[in-house]
């Protein structure tokens, strides 16, 4: 199909991939000699590139289009679960950061490896790859298929394919010669430019709206409720001091993908410092995208979204974006929804990459010999190259899952770092606040966290439970295997 974009779109379009070529060739001519300047930095980072990072990395282009989602079905509850993050980065920062510099470890896998021995810190890295692999996968997937609407105008395969390649080959351009800091620095334009158009799409949908009284309409309607005292809310004020304070400390303190980048700051206070920010800084950028979910209903409220594309369903901004954006900003919203792709992207490459060399590559070839630091660094590089082609192919996989699968691979892969977290939280609470387990049980617990999780699914035994719950099970099941065994003397 002929795309949708008008000349003025294809201008801006073309205008930042100018801007992501320019700026990914002068990020990458930073002088790496190791894979830890590599996966590190060679320099402390500065706290706010780091603080921006981070909240582009929590982003993507799920996100970018899906929590407008919440307020256009909802209202402003949602909030509630980066409040949590905030509670979440104040136990990162006082209890993991400080024993993760301690041991300037690369990765935060190492800290089991401390604990438990190298076993223990090879079994969480491949929980992580395996879940990464397949919830990025996913990702990428759905930030391709929103890429391919807008250009194309269709869902076909060849041009969803087409569009992960372009996605993957902008996350390839900044992390293959830079590494993490190019990674960093480069997320600090990825953040201003999808900030640059929710801001513009807010602007423009209160113009649009001008005879109506906003305020006075959405409280009519129930659609500012920022808190949620109820027990039957998702994020009710319950699920948020429990499973989501649960998923928010595993999300930022021991996934490699969030937690790559504070490791790279000057020291331990640098790093909570950047933490914190960044946590406080989500809170107006996701206020932002639900604002634009509130006034999406207001627009729609008479007429009603049609919220399907080629027998695909689809968010309620994506319909705007297709249906109703005036010309040049539709192109800037595009721009938008890449640049919350790249952010995700380009950071699980390294994150991947770095666990893949440091964790499991490293102690075997030194076992073997091989000392030399050119080359772990041409692995470390390898390994990119590597998880860009296997990211690529999983979200083509995916289009096919979920076509012709009754389980649904995008609701699962979704969900897949979350199961592996509870297996992570129980093992790493055993380690810090017990002197119990041992390198048996912290297999049983990563298992047995992420099979408890998976068998709460409504699609394996028919359990409708509530996500928050789940993770508060899971963790509890794994922290109780650990438990059940005598630390090794």
């Amino acid at each position: 199909m002929q795309s949708a974009f008008s000349t003025l779109d294809w201008v801006v379009f073309g205008a930042y991939f100018l801007l992501l070529a320019l700026s990914s060739f002068f990020l990458s001519r930073t002088q790496i000699t190791s894979s830890r300047d590599y996966f590190l930095s060679p320099t402390a980072l500065p706290i706010s590139a780091v603080a921006l990072s981070v909240l582009a990395t929590s982003q993507s282009a799920a996100t970018f289009l899906g929590v407008p989602e919440y307020s256009y079905k909802g209202d402003f509850t949602f909030i509630g679960f980066y409040f949590s993050t905030i509670l979440a980065s104040i136990f990162i920062a006082y209890v993991l950061l400080p024993r993760y510099y301690e041991m300037r470890a690369i990765t935060v896998y190492e800290l089991l490896e401390k604990r438990y021995g190298a076993s223990a810190k090879k079994q969480a890295g491949v929980m992580f790859l395996v879940g990464r692999v397949l919830a990025s996968g996913a990702r990428l997937y759905i930030g391709a298929l929103a890429v391919s609407m807008i250009l194309f105008s269709d869902i076909a395969f060849a041009h969803v394919a087409l569009s992960i390649v372009i996605l993957m080959t902008g996350a390839l351009a900044y992390t293959f010669v830079g590494g993490v800091r190019s990674i960093i620095l480069s997320d600090v334009i990825q953040a201003f430019t999808y900030i640059l158009a929710a801001v513009a799409v807010v602007v423009y949908l209160s113009i649009s709206l001008q005879d109506v009284a906003i305020f006075q309409t959405l409280n009519e309607h129930n659609k500012l409720n920022f808190i949620d005292t109820s027990w039957s809310g998702d994020f009710n004020i319950f699920t948020l001091l429990s499973g989501w304070l649960l998923l928010n400390i595993a999300a930022f303190g021991l996934d490699q993908d969030m937690t790559q980048r504070v490791l790279g700051c000057k020291d331990k206070n640098a790093a909570a410092k950047s933490l914190l920010v960044s946590a406080l800084l989500t809170i107006p950028v996701v206020l932002l995208f639900l604002t634009i979910g509130t006034l999406l209903y207001l627009f729609y409220l008479q007429g009603g979204a049609q919220q399907s594309f080629e027998g695909e369903k689809i968010t309620v901004f994506m319909v705007y974006i297709l249906h109703e954006m005036p010309d040049g900003l539709r192109g800037l919203v595009t721009v938008g929804a890449i640049a919350a792709a790249l952010s995700s992207a380009n950071s699980v490459l390294g994150a991947m990459a770095s666990v893949a060399v440091e964790d499991l590559y490293r102690p075997w070839k030194q076992k073997l010999g091989t000392t030399d630091e050119k080359h772990f660094l041409k692995a470390s590089r390898v390994a990119v190259l590597f998880f860009t082609v296997l990211l690529s192919v999983m979200a083509m996989v995916s289009y096919f899952w979920q076509r012709y699968s009754d389980l649904s691979l995008i609701n699962f892969a979704l969900g897949v770092m979350s199961f592996a977290y509870t297996g992570l939280l129980g093992v790493y609470f055993a380690a810090i606040f017990t002197s119990r387990g041992n390198r048996t049980t912290v297999l049983m617990a990563l298992i047995g966290g992420f099979v408890t999780v998976l068998a709460l699914q409504p699609y394996t035994f028919g359990i409708t439970i509530g996500f928050a719950w789940q993770m508060l099970i899971g963790t509890a099941v794994s922290f109780f295997i650990m438990l059940l065994g005598a630390k090794d003397e």
